[in-house]
């Protein structure tokens, strides 16, 4: 028997024998930190370890049992097909899960350039319609409550510092004294946050390894169920989680798309303020779970793991200090992602103000990015979804003046606010009148950004063309060919004091 072998306790070594196991051979062992998971034909049984340890408790058989109910029962709100039933080998329980071809596993489809935008448009969607749907908090409990939230960060701290035997002590008292300041900050957001129940029973451990590919779809598994705690959680939380995964992987540009087909799906233009200070506090989780990894190795320190310095580094590229306040003057903002940017779109319908938008969000090397769509937003103001037609006749319906301005003041609302947190703006509109984009330069002037204007050309015929591909498509947009024409008819073209810009 080999020697790695021999160190596993009798049960998994009888599961390994060909000669004992009674599952179809061969069998394949696979261990992470806290279970082992034993892979044989079509199916995977997990195993957890005998294992007590500051945040899990899986000390007795019962305490185990009851884990991997709670973990099948979890898991089946966004896997049901991966998730089978709880068995048990010799009084051991394990969860029964149909297997997948590790390939698929989204950190590795990341890894070989094969995630797409349309992948994760589709995570973004069900991400939102699956919190949407999960449990609320109740406001009784402590979940997600400010003291809540500082206690957790702050435990990061304690936790990385102790097991790194003093090294890191520069990064991570930087680190400390910047959640502490972005806490004080935003301590009155976290409790709206709550009150407005956007604290809810989440997966609580979604990063790119945690999810697969199944028949091209984004499939998230292995949600946590060991401890309530990181698992009732602030969405915005569950998101962060996410993009720091990807800008671990070097994809910020996947990591800005995600970001904002999440904001189209679900609207929570609210958890804007708190993302980064969530982004940070997940890099350093994962800094942590990295630490623990390396001290469970023979002779490991956590000190010399690689992967804690690197996520302690992502932290710290993460964090800024606190927004500026509307006024500031650019040289104010001491952010890590520089000073941000606006920009609106202009031009008629189908001449690819959102397409050249696109290309913006998926080339921004820091995700800092938030878009606004006028006919998401339209929607929205509507109570229809983007993808949703809203039967309006030409000018009317939610096309008429008034719906017009209504929508207009709505991005104006939300742009201020997403500048006033640091995030560069895009306002993907038409912007066809003078005014309307005056009134946005003034917008840009008192947040100390210059306002730039993306204006693609088409010729008349692309315009059409375009306009008759998207029909039937669930395209946010409406235009019709009727609608182009009532465009060109009050266009107002860009004056000499409003130079356009490349995409």
């Amino acid at each position: 028997m080999p020697a790695a072998t021999a160190t596993l306790p009798p049960l998994i070594r009888r599961l390994l024998d060909p000669a004992r196991t009674p599952l179809p051979a061969p069998v394949e062992l696979i261990e992470t930190h806290a279970s082992w998971v034993l892979l044989a034909g079509e199916f995977a049984w997990k195993i957890k370890k005998p294992l007590v340890l500051p945040f899990l408790d899986y000390g007795t058989v019962e305490r185990r049992r009851a884990c991997c109910e709670a973990e099948l029962r979890l898991n089946r709100r966004l896997a049901p097909q991966l998730y089978l039933d709880v068995v048990e080998f010799d009084g051991e329980p394990a969860v029964k899960m149909h297997r997948f071809d590790e390939a698929a596993r989204l950190d590795h489809v990341c890894k070989r350039g094969a995630l797409t935008p349309l992948h994760l448009s589709g995570l973004a969607a069900m991400l939102a319609s699956f919190h949407a749907g999960a449990a609320v908090a109740p406001a009784p409990t402590f979940f997600g409550t400010p003291a809540h939230v500082l206690a957790a960060a702050v435990e990061n701290f304690t936790e990385l510092s102790d097991m790194a035997c003093g090294r890191f002590a520069a990064e991570l008292t930087r680190l400390k004294a910047w959640t502490r300041s972005e806490f004080s900050r935003l301590e009155p957001a976290f409790a709206a946050r709550k009150a407005a129940g956007r604290v809810r029973e989440c997966h609580g451990d979604l990063h790119l390894g945690n999810m697969v590919l199944l028949d091209d779809v984004v499939v998230p598994f292995d949600g946590i169920e060991f401890n309530d705690d990181f698992r009732w959680i602030d969405v915005a939380s569950e998101i962060a989680f996410v993009l720091v995964d990807l800008l671990d992987h070097g994809r910020p540009g996947l990591a800005c798309w995600l970001l904002n087909e999440w904001l189209v799906a679900s609207g929570d233009f609210a958890a804007l303020p708190l993302l980064r200070f969530y982004m940070a506090y997940r890099a350093l989780v994962r800094a942590k779970v990295a630490a623990i990894r390396a001290c469970q190795q023979a002779a490991g320190v956590a000190a010399d793991c690689p992967e804690v310095r690197d996520y302690l580094a992502l932290a710290q590229r993460i964090a800024v200090p606190p927004a500026r306040p509307a006024g500031s003057r650019p040289k104010e903002v001491q952010s890590t992602l520089g000073v941000p940017t606006f920009c609106i779109t202009h031009g008629l319908a189908g001449c690819g103000k959102t397409t050249a938008s696109n290309a913006r969000l998926l080339a921004d090397p820091q995700a800092a990015t938030v878009r606004l769509r006028s006919d998401v937003e339209r929607k929205r103001l509507f109570g229809l979804a983007a993808g949703v037609a809203s039967g309006s006749a030409l000018d009317g319906g939610i096309y008429t003046l008034e719906a017009n301005a209504r929508t207009y003041a709505r991005l104006a609302e939300l742009a201020e606010a997403a500048l006033a947190d640091g995030w560069s703006v895009i306002v993907d509109a038409a912007f066809l009148k003078r005014g309307e984009r005056d009134a946005f330069r003034a917008l840009a002037a008192r947040h100390g950004v210059v306002m730039e204007i993306l204006a693609p050309q088409s010729p008349p015929a692309e315009l059409v063309r375009r306009i008759a591909a998207r029909h039937g498509t669930g395209d946010a947009s409406e235009a019709t060919v009727a609608v182009l024409e009532r465009q060109r008819g009050y266009l107002e073209p860009l004056g000499a004091d409003e130079p356009a810009v490349s995409a």
